[in-house]
């Protein structure tokens, strides 16, 4: 099996579990790690053997002295660029962890160095991965649920100590924006949003934002680091239901509308709605971190377009763009 010479750049606490996947895959072999912080290396050696793997204080360093064929980029939001662009100059497959990087211009940059070195730009928007999202999307396509009339999604958690250089838009709403976007297909007319800094130094820590899709669906996305228990949540309504899926606990469950139960004549007048019967669909539990490094990995062997591309980040980063720019202009913002 051929195996793919990877490096991690960043060994904080996504860098690690990066490290920690990379090397237990069969098709790929980690070679090199880099991180500013002497400390980080060393415990990340010490916690995963890691004796055989080249370590440097200095990523640049790491990209022109190692044979690699792809890096990871897992350092804070604002060195997203940086990193990935100097990795992109040597040649390399980059996986960016999101969100892509901290502005639209920088994004859009790295897309078109991407092209012009002909390496994969693969985007770190782990939720794609995750068997519940998988089925929900799957569920979708075979209409189950019918025309969609809204989605609603919760990503809420305690405040995380290590997110100093964005605020909750950039950093949690990106997650949602990019799952809305995978499971409708649809393309956003405008968007309104309001934040708020309650504990953060700095930037915001609460949203609340609504969307409004050209085929009518409607949206609403509630993040914050405000609160004193992890929600990962999203809630999709339709013609035929409700389905409700925990992205934690990796469960969905689907509440019919027990008007249509499959009989649904659109000749007959108007819909009702009626509570029905409620279904636990079985899902098998995968680890999404390691479901993605091994679609970036297999998508260079194979030479296959990524499942997440630079256009997918560069989405999430516009519209997260839109909804701050809309939080302080106190406007509706056309996409």
């Amino acid at each position: 099996m051929k195996k793919i010479k990877v490096g991690v750049i960043g060994i904080g606490v996504m860098g690690r579990s990066h490290v920690r996947v990379y090397s237990s895959m069969k098709n790929a072999e980690l070679v090199a790690i880099a991180d500013s912080s002497q400390e980080n290396l060393d415990s990340a050696e010490q916690e995963f053997g890691l004796d055989k793997v080249a370590k440097y204080t200095d990523f640049r360093k790491m990209i022109k002295e190692e044979s690699m064929d792809a890096v990871s980029i897992c350092v804070p939001t604002k060195m997203h660029f940086e990193a990935a662009q100097a990795a992109i100059k040597a040649g390399l497959h980059v996986l960016v962890e999101k969100p892509m990087t901290a502005t639209v211009e920088e994004a859009q940059k790295l897309i078109s160095l991407a092209n012009q070195h002909k390496t994969k730009l693969f985007i770190g928007h782990i939720e794609r991965f995750n068997p519940v999202v998988q089925e929900l999307k799957k569920r979708i396509l075979e209409n189950e649920i019918g025309t969609i009339y809204n989605i609603s999604s919760f990503r809420l958690s305690p405040f995380p100590k290590r997110i100093l250089d964005v605020g909750v838009t950039i950093d949690l709403a990106v997650h949602e924006i990019d799952i809305i976007n995978y499971l409708t297909g649809s393309k956003l007319d405008y968007v309104y949003a309001e934040t708020a800094r309650r504990i953060h130094s700095k930037s915001e820590d609460l949203l609340v934002a609504t969307l409004r899709f050209d085929n009518h669906i409607l949206g609403v996305i509630n993040c914050n680091w405000l609160t004193p228990r992890k929600v990962r949540e999203i809630t999709i309504t339709g013609e035929k239901g409700m389905f409700v899926a925990n992205y934690l606990a990796q469960e969905l469950h689907f509440y019919q509308n027990e008007f249509t139960n499959g009989k649904m004549d659109y000749s007959k007048g108007p819909f009702s709605v009626v509570e029905g019967r409620m279904q636990k669909i079985e899902i098998e539990k995968k680890e999404p971190l390691a479901e993605e490094l091994n679609s970036f990995v297999n998508c260079i062997i194979n030479d296959e377009q990524p499942l997440v591309t630079g256009a997918d980040g560069l989405h999430a980063i516009d519209v997260a763009a839109k909804l701050l720019e809309s939080a302080r202009t106190k406007q509706v913002m056309k996409l």
